[in-house]
């Protein structure tokens, strides 16, 4: 009996600009295991797009006009969706990028980048891995907010090895391979980071390294 084929990688296009959607849609379609499910030029229809289809991977542009991709990822979050979402920018403020790291997005990739590197760009980020550039992502987070103390002190040893880890980008099995423990250990060193610092996800680990622990990354 043949294998069943592997279900492909749905994909949601958000991005005002026609040219730039229907050609990174016609790129991605070439792409094996990669399927463009839609694209769209407003928030409104992406989000009707996500109650309707199952989406992995949103790819966002920012500047929707007189909107922005922060609204999308917040809009989207309230009404259920639990996949990954890469900007897909121009440009963006450091204010900006905070925002939508602290909302939880899987990385931001500037549009002046290489096709092939959106494509390692989209696979990393499905993989359970960051995309971030390093420069950005320090400017980004500056200092911590007011009100918001380093909490480096309440860290063990193993727990800052982990960070600086999820900070690269690693997955579980490469961060156990890195420092030399079980993957099963990685695991719940990631749910007592998460339990101290309050966060959900990976993406957001991201800004705790970088605030509590920028001075050693």
């Amino acid at each position: 009996m043949a294998d069943s084929p592997k279900p492909g990688i749905n994909i949601l296009l958000v991005d005002d600009h026609a040219l730039f959607r229907e050609s990174v849609a016609r790129l991605l379609s070439t792409e094996p295991g990669f399927e463009v499910s839609a694209h769209c030029k407003s928030i409104e229809e992406a989000l009707a797009v996500l109650r309707k289809k199952q989406i992995d991977i949103v790819l966002l542009d920012f500047d929707l006009g007189q909107r922005d991709g922060g609204e999308f990822v917040r809009l989207a979050k309230q009404q259920g969706f639990s996949g990954k979402v890469l900007v897909v920018t121009a440009g963006v403020e450091k204010e900006q990028a905070a925002e939508l790291i602290r909302h939880g997005i899987s990385g931001i990739f500037m549009k002046h980048d290489s096709a092939a590197l959106l494509i390692e760009g989209i696979r990393h980020v499905l993989a359970g891995k960051v995309w971030f550039d390093r420069e950005l992502l320090q400017e980004a987070i500056g200092g911590a907010e007011p009100g918001q103390e380093s909490k480096a002190e309440q860290f063990t040893e193993r727990e800052r090895q982990v960070l600086s880890c999820v900070f690269e980008g690693l997955i579980n099995k490469e961060i156990a391979e890195r420092i030399r423990v079980s993957e099963s250990s990685v695991k719940a060193t990631l749910q007592q980071l998460f339990s101290k610092t309050g966060v959900r996800t990976r993406s957001q680990l991201v800004r705790i390294a970088l605030e509590q622990h920028r001075h050693e990354l």
